[in-house]
């Protein structure tokens, strides 16, 4: 509810559990950072940077630390949000399988671009 609080924004408890909601920790809202797993902060996160409907977003290895099952939730939640928000986001990843998903992959080697996907 922080960011929304701090724009001055209204009904900042209900749209926090509707965006916890969306990523299925609307039960769990009560609860402190340390009382959730990695996958639950990291799905919170999601919630957090959706709340104020950024234009663009930046995810940096989004499911980095995750485990595998953990993080196709992720990602799965990370590109609907991004789908029903109508953001851009600009993913970056080592996980050439995850790069895969988005329309457009820009390689860089030493901050040179290898190949800007046109």
């Amino acid at each position: 509810m922080v960011p929304l609080e701090l724009r001055g924004e209204k009904n900042v408890s209900d749209r926090a559990l509707s965006l916890l909601d969306k990523v299925g920790l609307a039960a769990r809202g009560h609860h402190y950072p340390s009382q959730l797993s990695g996958g639950e902060q990291q799905r919170v996160s999601l919630a957090r940077a959706f709340s104020n409907s950024p234009k663009i977003l930046f995810a940096d290895e989004p499911t980095g630390n995750l485990d595998t099952e953990t993080g196709q939730k992720v990602e799965k939640l990370l590109f609907e949000l991004n789908r029903d928000a109508g953001t851009t986001l600009i993913l970056v990843t080592h996980d050439l399988e995850l790069a895969s998903k988005t329309s457009r992959i820009i390689r860089l080697k030493g901050g040179t671009i290898l190949d800007n996907g046109l």
